[in-house]
Formats: structure tokens, sequence, C-alpha cells
């Protein structure tokens, strides 16, 4: 069976792995198992999560769970608690289960190398979700994610609109373990930079780059650390949900809500809420129903021996309150 390496893509936010590659293309890249056709006839799919406290994997979970049980699949979905430890040992779990693929979110792009090649060694195709594997000699036969770079665009126009001519200080909160992150954070720098070409006055300053963690405690505490040492931030791009929601709690506390905006990442129920009420300007918006759905449509296709995109790169959209006040989901 044809299978790809892990390849590195240029901009690093799934939550986890890949490179900072510009501009990918999401067509084109197809995959064709060879050999012998295995043919739906059904089986286990082995999940991995980078972790259910961020609802965008639990959106995942579940849509993939639908398709796969549609198809005649039983899903076993385990939480790696954004710790690469825990999801190497779920994928030790997988092989002696003897699964008929793997999904992952990598929780580390490099860390869980190791473990995935065990997998193919095993003959057990892997796939990744939202985020990606940068690590060298890893075969993943097939991914589906946003296309991050673009979003981290997205994401520092957002901020250009915010603080304009005036420019003022930014915080980043990042989480380098994932590509994706990664990614968005330097497409969101790339905006930046290129508002600050030439300028001699209305700059934005990145005044720091802090983990925050993809977790609303995580993103709180770095927030509220990084307020006493630049008490005249302006602005924090947060690089999901959660981090952006930890940082809302630290401004409120230090009664700097009508000082400092906040730009996030992902568009889950909770963001998207969050931008209505006022509290974070814009997101960036992805799609889990679709990731969930179609990763298990290229499980399929790589069981049937048919050509399939291994390398699949979902565009995003900005979110604004504007999209709130008319989204479904929101109404009461």
């Amino acid at each position: 069976m044809r299978k790809f390496a892990c390849v590195i893509l240029v901009f690093v936010f799934s939550i986890a792995g890949c490179s900072s590659q510009q501009g990918i293309e999401t067509t084109g890249d197809t995959g064709k198992p060879g050999g012998e056709t295995r043919g739906n006839a059904g089986g286990t799919i082995g999940y991995s999560a980078m972790s259910f406290k961020n609802p965008f994997f639990v959106v995942i979970r579940n849509n993939l769970e639908a398709a796969a049980n549609t198809a005649g699949y039983e899903l076993i979905a385990n939480d790696a608690d954004s710790d690469v430890s825990k999801q190497a040992n779920h994928i030790d779990e997988f092989i002696s289960k003897g699964v008929t693929a793997i999904v992952l979110n990598p929780t580390d792009k490099l860390a869980i190398g190791e473990a995935i090649k065990k997998a193919n060694e095993a003959g057990i195709p892997v796939f990744t979700c939202d985020l990606q594997c940068t690590a060298e000699g890893v075969d993943i036969a097939g991914h589906i994610g946003t296309d991050n770079y673009q979003g981290g665009t997205l994401a520092g126009q957002a901020m250009v609109e915010i603080l304009g001519d005036q420019g003022g200080e930014v915080l980043v909160l990042d989480y380098k373990q994932a590509n994706s992150c990664v990614l968005r954070v330097d497409g969101f720098m790339e905006v930046i930079n290129a508002h600050n070409e030439g300028r001699e006055e209305g700059k934005i300053e990145i005044v720091a780059e802090l983990n925050g963690g993809g977790d609303e405690d995580i993103g709180f505490t770095a927030t509220t650390a990084i307020l006493k040492a630049h008490p005249n931030i302006s602005g924090i791009f947060a690089i999901n949900d959660p981090s952006a929601l930890g940082a809302w709690k630290a401004i409120d506390e230090a009664n700097k809500v009508e000082q400092i905006t906040i730009v996030g990442f992902d568009g889950a129920k909770a963001g998207k809420q969050a931008i209505l009420e006022g509290k974070i300007y814009a997101d960036p918006i992805q799609y889990p129903v679709k990731m969930g759905r179609e990763i298990m449509a290229k499980i399929l296709a790589y069981q049937n021996g048919e050509d399939f995109e291994t390398l699949e790169l979902i565009p995003t959209t900005l979110y604004r309150k504007s999209d709130a006040e008319k989204d479904p989901e929101l109404q009461p």
C-alpha cells in the first residue's frame, strides 16, 4: 500500500504536527493504497484525541463516531489529555487490539513519532486530524485539518483592524508542541510584520509570546503574569478559544477589559458565545464536523483501494460579532 511520509508544512495552532509551508494546496495530492483491496467489511477505529477538555475535539469525536458507525465500524475513543506519553500508550493499545486504522490529533508534533512508527511496522494505517506529525521517517496515510497559516493571517488582519494606525503592545498565547498552532502564529506574524514595515509610528509590538497551553487555566495564568510585566498591553492573540477565554478572565480580574482586545481561533460554541458577548473580537473559525466525517471517508477509501486526497487543508473564515448575532447555534 502506498503511504506518504508526514510532511512539514509552512505555518504553525491540532491541536499538533507540522511545519511552516505557506499556500499549501488543498487539492491534487491523492493517495491510492496498492495491493489487495480489503473491502468495507467493518472493523474498529482507534482514536486518540488531543484533549476532550477542548470541545473542538469532542465535536471531531462525535462526527467520526457517527460516520464510523454508519459504515459498520466501531470507534474506540481515548483522551490523551495533552500528554504524549498517554497518547503513545493509546497507540500501543490500538496495536494490541489489532484495530483497522488509527486516528490521531498528535499531542506533540515530533515526540509522538516513535509510537506512530510502531503502528507503521504493525501494518496499521495512521491518519491525522487537525494536527499533523512532523517526525522524520513516519508514514501517515492521510490528513485533514485547517489551513492554519491562512487562518493566522486572518487573525493578524483582525488585530490590525483593532489597533489601526495607533499600534500598541500585543501578547501572543501560543502552543509550540502543536504544528497547527505554530502555523497560526506564523501567519499572524506575517500580517503584523507587513503592517509595521516602513513605519516610524503606530507599530504593533509583540511584547511576549507565552505558552497558553491551548487551555483556559494555562491561558489565564500566562496572561495574569504578563499583565504585571507589561501593563499597557492593547491586544492578545490566542491560538484557540480555551486560551482566549482564559486570557479574558485574567483581563477581567485586572479591570482591563476596556483596554485589551482579544482575537482567538477555533469558532467553537463557547468562543462564538464570547464573541457575541464582546469578550473576544473575532475568530478564524474551523470546521471540526467536516474533519470528523471526512477522516472516516479517507479511511474507507484507503481500505477499498480507492484514490483519495491524502492532504486536505480547509480554509478558515473570520467570524465576528455580526456573524454571532445571526448564528442559529446561539439563538435562545
